[in-house]
C-alpha cells in the first residue's frame, strides 16, 4: 500500500510538539513516521525544510520563549520542561537564537507570539493528478574511485540551495576541471555532483564535485581522493530547460523524488552516497536546452 509521506512526517511533527519536555533522537522520531532512520531524515528534510534535530531545537526554543515571556515560572523549570538538560545548555542555545540570555528576555517584557510548527498537509497540492508518475530507471553501478573539490555545507535554512549553485559558479569558472588528473572518461566531460557524509543531528553534508578517475596517483593536495562502494540507484533525468532555469530545475526534481515518488514507490533511501551526473547533455554551448541525471542510492522496503 502507498504511504502518505505528508501524514507520516505531520504525525512525527504533532509528536514533537507533544514531548518536547522529553528526550527525542532521529532514531525515536522515524519509528513514528514507520521509516527507518536515513530515510526518514531526507524526507524530513526535504518536507520540512531543515534538519530533523534542528527543527525540534528550534521548536523547543519557541516554547520556551513564550513560556518566559507569559508565565512567571522559573527559568530552570522552563529550560527542564523543554528537553533541555542543564541551565547552562539552555542559555547558551536560547542566546544563540534569541541574541539575549532568557534572563535578560524577561526583563525586557518582550510579548513573544506563539510560533506555529511547521504544517506539510497544508502545502499537499495532490501530486499524482491523473495518475502520472515520475520516469525513471533502476541501476547498479560498480565501484568507483572520485577526485575532485569538497564542499561542507548544511541544509539549515537552505544553506545548500545557495552554497552548492555559488561551488559549481567559481568551479566552471576557474575552470578547477582541468586540474583534475587520472580521468575515466579522458575524451568526454563527465562530472559528478555528490552529497555524501551526512549528519543526521545538524543536517550538514559534503557536496564534492569531480570526476571518475582510474587512480589516485599524482593528486594536488586541495584535491580529495575518494572511493564508493558498488550500489543499486534510482536515476531520473530532469526535464529539458533553458540554462538559466537549470538550477530550479535541478532542485525541484530532487524534492519531487522525495515527495512524490518515494511515497508510491516502494522502496526507501539506502543510506549511503547520493550523486547527480552531469555530460554533454549540459553543455550550454552545443545545446539550447540543458539536463542531468540525479542518482539516489534506494533499497526494498
Amino acid at each position: 500500500m502507498d504511504t502518505d509521506y505528508f501524514v507520516q512526517i505531520q504525525k512525527t511533527l504533532d509528536y514533537i510538539e507533544n514531548h518536547l519536555s522529553e528526550p527525542l533522537s532521529v532514531a525515536c522520531l522515524a519509528q513514528v513516521a514507520c521509516f527507518s532512520d536515513f530515510h526518514f531524515h531526507r524526507v524530513f528534510q526535504t518536507m520540512v525544510g531543515e534538519a530533523v534535530m534542528e527543527y525540534v531545537r528550534k521548536r523547543r526554543l519557541a516554547s520556551a520563549a513564550y513560556q518566559i515571556a507569559h508565565t512567571e515560572k522559573k527559568l530552570i523549570d522552563i529550560a527542564l520542561d523543554n528537553g533541555f538538560q542543564s541551565h547552562e545548555n539552555f542559555t547558551r542555545a536560547f542566546k544563540k537564537v534569541f541574541e539575549r540570555t532568557p534572563l535578560a528576555y524577561r526583563k525586557q517584557g518582550i510579548l513573544t507570539p506563539v510560533y506555529a510548527k511547521a504544517n506539510v498537509l497544508q502545502r499537499k497540492f495532490n501530486p499524482y493528478l491523473g495518475g502520472i508518475r515520475m520516469e525513471y530507471q533502476l541501476k547498479t553501478k560498480p565501484a568507483f574511485k572520485l577526485i575532485g573539490y569538497e564542499l561542507r555545507t548544511s541544509c539549515k535554512e537552505g544553506r545548500n540551495h545557495r552554497e552548492i549553485p555559488a561551488f559549481w559558479g567559481s568551479y566552471l569558472q576557474e575552470g578547477k576541471g582541468s586540474r583534475i588528473p587520472n580521468r575515466l572518461h579522458a575524451n568526454s566531460q563527465v562530472e559528478l555532483g555528490i552529497c555524501t557524509d551526512f549528519n543526521m543531528e545538524t543536517g550538514d553534508l559534503s557536496y564534492i564535485i569531480g570526476m571518475e578517475a582510474t587512480g589516485f596517483e599524482g593528486v594536488q593536495a586541495d584535491l580529495v581522493c575518494r572511493e564508493f562502494p558498488e550500489a543499486r540507484y534510482a536515476v531520473f533525468t530532469t526535464p529539458k530547460v533553458t540554462q538559466d532555469q537549470f538550477v530550479a530545475s535541478i532542485q525541484s526534481t530532487w524534492k519531487s523524488i522525495f515527495e512524490e515518488w518515494f511515497p508510491h514507490s516502494g522502496y526507501e533511501h539506502a543510506g549511503s552516497a547520493e550523486f547527480e551526473l552531469y555530460d554533454e547533455r549540459c553543455n550550454p554551448s552545443k545545446n539550447e536546452l540543458v539536463q542531468m541525471d540525479i542518482y539516489i542510492p534506494i533499497k526494498e522496503k
